[in-house]
């Protein structure tokens, strides 16, 4: 069984389909043992209480350095023998110091088909905006692994959906959120956890 940590920053959605994948026992191989906010107020924190997990909060504010920050962060994860680190609207940068420790361990949930709409300063609606005024008619999400080049890591799933002619922002953000994030990622921890994973070339490779 492996233990699972989840970082967040806000409301805590995709925390919330994991922990309902994890009460559905569709995850098997891992339970979510450490919930990690860079919020006080992150409603992500009671999500976690009310699904008895334990939680932590780490500012990025309250350290002089980078390097203090990481250092407390990997002493938080090891203290609760965490295998697999996912980021779940975590707003917080993770340095390449931590993603060397994790590597291909971390994952995290982007809103849209990487590589379109992806990079640095791409996250929440602005993602949709683009999306919106490109004119694509397609849109999605991907669940991949984190590396030191921002949604840059191997990908391990990926879902389209629909772009509606009347769409806003709002809306299709809630659309791929309920269509894709949701579903995807307890699927990619799920196959995680049962080993079922590899990056070959640097490409995520799948075993079913």
């Amino acid at each position: 069984m492996l233990n699972i940590a989840v970082l967040v920053s806000g409301g805590g959605t995709n925390l919330q389909a994991l922990i309902d994948a994890q009460n559905r026992s569709e995850i098997p191989g891992g339970k979510i043992a450490l919930v990690i906010s860079s919020k006080t107020d992150a409603y992500a924190l009671e999500r976690a209480k009310k699904a008895d997990i334990h939680t932590e909060i780490l500012l990025r504010k309250d350290f002089q350095t980078q390097g203090n920050y990481d250092a407390v962060l990997l002493k938080l994860l090891e203290d609760n023998n965490i295998d697999l680190i996912v980021l779940a609207g975590f707003m917080t940068i993770i340095s390449e110091n931590v993603i060397r420790h994790y590597e291909n361990k971390i994952i995290n949930v982007h809103p849209a088909l990487i590589p379109s709409f992806c990079g640095s300063g791409y996250y929440g609606l602005k993602v949709h905006k683009d999306a919106l005024a490109k004119g694509v008619k397609l849109t999605g999400a991907t669940v991949h692994f984190v590396n030191e080049i921002c949604d840059g890591g191997p990908i391990i799933l990926q879902k389209a959906v629909e772009v509606l002619d009347d769409d806003t922002p709002e809306m299709l953000q809630r659309r791929v959120m309920e269509q894709a994030e949701w579903k995807l990622l307890p699927r990619a921890v799920a196959l995680f956890c049962d080993g079922k994973i590899t990056v070959e070339n640097g490409k995520a490779i799948i075993k079913e």
